[in-house]
């Protein structure tokens, strides 16, 4: 569900005077756009999304394939959601004349507890030029899946039921970040402990949307997170990388064991970041207020428990 980037660091040897912002990184063609992969691998994740959907509703895609349609307001909220995130990299990118895929969808087995998708990524495959272009790709993401995600969220909030629950009744609980809080807050006010709230498919995909954005901003390596670390704070990223992991791996053992799965992978996958071309560029006022803006919002949609059985 992470972003992709493949670039070198700039030679440390390139005084800053050597050649003008821009000049080597000219508006860039997107080469090898491979439309069919990318539309096949949409179409396939929207089959997968509304499968995953329809059987959270209780139907059997094979017994009753008819009944599929009832998976559709969670995939097609989904992955409005996770579009509306890879886009606003995709178009950050070309605005700043990166060479930039297209969003690459992956679609996954519709299986109980899984939502029909791993999420999606773009791979930016030339130097991104300087801490402003890399503080603005790494918001981009994040910040507009939010902001579809918190309208969306309210609306399933609206459509959702609330219940009681009955002694010794197990269910899988879903953590609430604190926007989350924020909205259902909004929704229902303040819930007696035994209540328990059924959520809308759409509810549930702006719940996602939430977990999504979390994970992409955890500042490690080259996840959103991490290119807005970096640019905000170059020389201590490695020190934020590693503390992120090591608190990791704290919630791991204390509050959900799926953290110490993703503190592994972050670690494999690499928690340093390189530097952009034009290292020395300084970000201006206005991208620093951004980049704290983008570290709030994933002090509010990260959960330490993601899900619980209770």
């Amino acid at each position: 569900m992470s972003d992709e980037t493949s670039w070198q660091p700039g030679p440390a040897s390139v005084p800053p005077a050597a050649e003008p912002l821009g000049s080597q990184f000219g508006p860039q063609p997107v080469r090898g756009r491979r439309l069919g992969l990318h539309l096949l691998l949409f179409v396939a994740t929207v089959a997968t999304t509304i499968t995953a959907g329809a059987i959270q509703q209780g139907v059997d895609p094979l017994a009753t394939p008819g009944l599929l349609y009832r998976g559709i307001p969670f995939s097609f909220t989904l992955l409005l959601i996770l579009g509306s995130h890879e886009m606003g990299h995709y178009l950050v990118s070309r605005r700043h004349r990166l060479d930039v895929t297209l969003p690459f969808f992956i679609p996954a087995p519709p299986i109980p507890f899984i939502i029909g998708t791993f999420g999606a990524f773009i791979k930016i495959r030339s130097p991104i030029q300087d801490k402003q272009a890399l503080l603005d790709v790494g918001c981009a993401g994040p910040l507009i899946g939010v902001a579809i995600a918190i309208p969306v969220t309210l609306a399933g909030l609206l459509l959702s039921q609330t219940t009681v629950m009955g002694s010794g009744q197990e269910m899988v609980t879903l953590g609430e970040p604190l926007l989350y809080q924020f909205l259902s807050w909004l929704v229902f006010g303040s819930l007696p402990p035994e209540a328990n709230v059924i959520l809308h498919p759409v509810a549930f995909a702006g719940w996602i949307g939430m977990l999504v954005t979390a994970l992409n901003l955890i500042p490690v390596g080259q996840l959103d997170g991490g290119h807005v670390s970096y640019a905000l704070f170059p020389k201590y990223h490695r020190y934020v990388s590693l503390g992120c992991l090591g608190l990791l791996l704290v919630c791991g053992l204390v509050f959900w064991y799926g953290w110490l799965m993703w503190a592994v992978l972050l670690a494999f996958l690499g928690w340093r970041h390189p530097p952009p071309f034009h290292y020395w560029v300084p970000l201006d006022g206005r991208r620093k207020f951004l980049g704290f803006v983008t570290i709030l919002v994933f002090i509010l949609t990260f959960s330490p428990m993601p899900f619980s059985l209770g």
